[in-house]
């Protein structure tokens, strides 16, 4: 709790008014990979509590559109339609994609991470199957050309993952932002051009 305290992210987001640390990590990443801009439709996996959705809104502007989902409840943002639940469940995963309509997704970004159990083996399992779960979002709605980005915990599984993402897109790099803790094993990894 003392670390979380006196994390300099912690108390920027508080001063820029971001409700999360997650969203420097967004800014320095876009920065760097351009996933979204004006007009662009974006899909916000794991979003609760809305830093990365704050983030994407106000650059895609009016003529784009952020479509966010997450188990836990998020409070509302302009420009974002939220819908709770666990996209795994069918009825939520159709209510989003009834929420997309007949348009493609630019980019699906995906912060999530599993509730931890703190035991290594079975959180780095379910942190697999969550960024499975994304890249097959992905691949379900992006259009061809579009972006993904995703949180992934660096262990058993991560190489086979990035190898996964790389058949899909024409670039793929992984990127550790400043924001992220040293410490932390999580790196995003950053598919450019989907094949379709």
């Amino acid at each position: 709790m003392e670390e979380h305290l006196n994390d300099p992210y912690v108390k920027k987001a508080q001063i820029d008014g971001y409700r999360s640390r997650a969203s420097y990590k967004l800014i320095e990443i876009n920065d760097k990979d351009k996933l979204y801009q004006s007009g662009n439709i974006v899909m916000d996996l794991g979003s609760a509590p809305g830093g990365w959705s704050q983030v994407i809104a106000p650059v895609v502007g009016e003529k784009g559109r952020v479509i966010a989902s997450d188990i836990l409840p998020m409070d509302g943002i302009v420009g974002v339609s939220f819908i709770q639940g666990d996209f795994t469940d069918e009825r939520v995963y159709d209510a989003i994609l009834n929420l997309l309509g007949d348009d493609r997704v630019d980019t699906v970004v995906s912060d999530m991470a599993p509730n931890l159990t703190g035991v290594n083996t079975t959180d780095q399992y379910s942190s697999i199957y969550l960024v499975e779960l994304a890249l097959d979002m992905a691949r379900n709605v992006l259009k061809p050309g579009g972006d993904f980005c995703a949180k992934v915990f660096q262990g058993v599984g991560y190489e086979e993952y990035v190898k996964d993402v790389r058949t899909s897109f024409s670039k793929v790099v992984i990127r550790k932002p400043a924001a992220s803790r040293p410490r932390s094993r999580e790196v995003y990894v950053v598919g450019k051009g989907f094949k379709g």
